[in-house]
Order: C-alpha cells, then sequence, then structure tokens
C-alpha cells in the first residue's frame, strides 16, 4: 500500500477560513454541511483549495451520517453528507435530492502483534463471525485456514466499530449482510446496529484510534485513514474468491459496475460487486440537499462549490484514493440540480 501525504490529523470537524480577517458577514456566507466521516479527507482538501481560489470558506461538521441526515431534515445546514443513499421514496417525502459526490473502499484493519500490514487476508463470511462473537481467538482455525503460513497469535479479538450513526457503518454491515445468511438473519444492514459484541468509538477517526489502540483490535475504515493513521490493513477474499488489496484500481473496479443512469434518486449500492479486481467494501458518498432550500443563496455558494470540485477536484480525489464521480456522471447531476430552487 502506497503512503501518501494526507491531513495532519483528521478532526471532526473543518472549518476552512473561519478564521480569516473577515467581516462577520463574509463569515455567514461560509457554505455549511454536515454529516459522513468517510469523505471527510477528501472535503477538508477540496475546502482548502477552494478557499484559496475563491475567498469561500466551509464549515463541514463530520458527525456520522445520520447526524447529517438529521442535520439537513432539520434544516439547520444547507447540505447533508451521507454514505447511507435515501431511498427515493423517502427523499420525495422530505423534498430532497440526493447526488454522488465521492467514491471510496471501507477497509478491515486489526494490530496484531508480529502480523505485518496487508499479511492477513479475510472474508465477509469470517468477518461476520467475529463481529458476532463465534470467532473470539486470532489464531482460530477458520482464521489459520484461510492464511496458512501466517502465524496468528493465542489472543482474544477485540472488535471495534462506530457508536454514531454512520454510513460506513451501513456499508459494512450491508456487506456482512450479502455474504452471510446468519448476520442478515440476526444483526441486518444499517447506519447504527445492536452490536453483538465490541467496543463503539466515534467516526472513522474514532475507529482507527480505537484500534490502534488496543491489542487485538479488528476496526473498519474509509481507506484515507489507514493511510493516515499507518494501519495494519488486511486484504480481502472477494465475490470472485480473487483475493485483493486495497488501492484506488480496486475501488475503481467495484465502482465501474454503477449504472447511475439507471438507479432513481441516485440510489445504488456497491457492495460486493463481481470482477476479479473488485474490492467489496466499496460504497459512494451522498449530498442531500432541499429542492426548495430556506436560503437559495446559500444553496447556490454550496453548488458552485460542488461544481468547483467535480471539475477541479479529480486529481486530489485520486491522491487520497478516492475514485472521482465520471464526467457522464456529473452531467446527470448537474440536471438533477435544476430541481433546486435558486
Amino acid at each position: 500500500m502506497k503512503a501518501k501525504s494526507t491531513l495532519v490529523g483528521l478532526v471532526g470537524a473543518l472549518v476552512i477560513g473561519a478564521m480569516s480577517v473577515a467581516s462577520s458577514a463574509s463569515h455567514a456566507e461560509n457554505i455549511s454541511g454536515a454529516g459522513a466521516t468517510f469523505p471527510y479527507p477528501i472535503y477538508s482538501k477540496w475546502a482548502s483549495a477552494y478557499k484559496k481560489a475563491t475567498g469561500l470558506g466551509l464549515n463541514y461538521q463530520a458527525i456520522g451520517s445520520g447526524g447529517g441526515i438529521k442535520q439537513i431534515t432539520n434544516k439547520t445546514v444547507t447540505f447533508g453528507a451521507s454514505d447511507m443513499p435515501l431511498k427515493p421514496e423517502r427523499l420525495a417525502k422530505i423534498g430532497i435530492i440526493q447526488w454522488p459526490m465521492i467514491i471510496g473502499g471501507v477497509i478491515p484493519v486489526a494490530n496484531i502483534p508480529g502480523v505485518k500490514p496487508g499479511e492477513l487476508k479475510i472474508d465477509g463470511k469470517t468477518l461476520a463471525e467475529i463481529y458476532m462473537g463465534e470467532i473470539t481467538k486470532w489464531n482460530d482455525p477458520k482464521l489459520e485456514k484461510l492464511n496458512p503460513g501466517v502465524k496468528l497469535p493465542d489472543m482474544a479479538i477485540a472488535p471495534v466499530h462506530r457508536s454514531d450513526g454512520s454510513g460506513t457503518t451501513f456499508l459494512f454491515s450491508t456487506y456482512l449482510s450479502d455474504t452471510s445468511p446468519a448476520w442478515q438473519d440476526k444483526v441486518g444492514a444499517n447506519t447504527s446496529l445492536d452490536w453483538p459484541v465490541g467496543i463503539g468509538a466515534k467516526g472513522n477517526e474514532g475507529v482507527a484510534n480505537m484500534t490502534v489502540r488496543t491489542r487485538g483490535g479488528i476496526g473498519y475504515v474509509e481507506y484515507a485513514y489507514v493511510v493516515q493513521n499507518h494501519m495494519n490493513y488486511m486484504k480481502m477474499i472477494n465475490k470472485d474468491g480473487a483475493v485483493v488489496s486495497p488501492t484506488a484500481s480496486a475501488f475503481q473496479a467495484a465502482a465501474s459496475n454503477a449504472d447511475w443512469k439507471n438507479a432513481p434518486g441516485f440510489y445504488l449500492l456497491l457492495t460486493n460487486q463481481p470482477g476479479k479486481a473488485s474490492w467489496p467494501i466499496v460504497g459512494a458518498s451522498f449530498i442531500l440537499m432541499y429542492k426548495d432550500p430556506k436560503d437559495p443563496k446559500a444553496s447556490q455558494r454550496a453548488l458552485d462549490f460542488f461544481n468547483w470540485a467535480y471539475h477541479h477536484g479529480q486529481e486530489m480525489a485520486k491522491s487520497l484514493d478516492y475514485v472521482p464521480i465520471p464526467m457522464p456522471v456529473v452531467k446527470l447531476v448537474n440536471d438533477e440540480w435544476s430541481m433546486i430552487k435558486r
């Protein structure tokens, strides 16, 4: 896995431009949003570049997808961000539209003494058994069978999961539901779960930090957090039975199956996609905005930012191993924006 320069510390809130020497009126024009921590690293990078280009700041609270959905529903922010897309009927009921902004991968990570990053392989069924408390030791025969030649310690497994409403959890649990009938029956897929076992932590950053600090820990985080925290990532066995590493090309292979044109409300899930090169836990992060906003000028400022990011932020996204939204899909998104009153 390539080590890349990301952010100097990932935090739960992003304020770009708020501390500049500016009037309170210009500060009020900063774009306000809240939600998913999954896209936080790229939103931070885009915001910094956009501030330099336009002088306009972004105030983004990385509080989890559940919080983002709640805040946009309550009209306390101009846009919400969620890694769990809302179904078309719910969008219509609230009066919101959504669109994909970026695509990335969710990575299983662990803290196992003596095991190097990428040395361990895992599949969905085994992950589900760990998070259901059925596999409790790293030297369990099922893990040893998947990893011949790897010396696994006689050490307790400490599952770490999100404590907040999380789109990353939605993607992770959707994948486990796809690959484990037992998980689907007992736990299911959602942004918040009744976890059978494990330690809760807030945000991708919280799960990353908790896993790094916990001997025997296992967690799941977006790829940029793996790089930022120099984490011990796992390879995965995908739907075609191939062993894949978490790379931008593997995320792109899964994303290539996305048929956005025929997805009402852009509702589309990308977990457990076919293809030997496909990373199995991939998803889009979505933006949510009202069709009839209470502040049309604020909505226009937000749309200007997103349009800039689509056209000027692709290389920045690739530098953090996100998959940019293809330009034909951007055209579909631009058409959708015509529904927003400005």
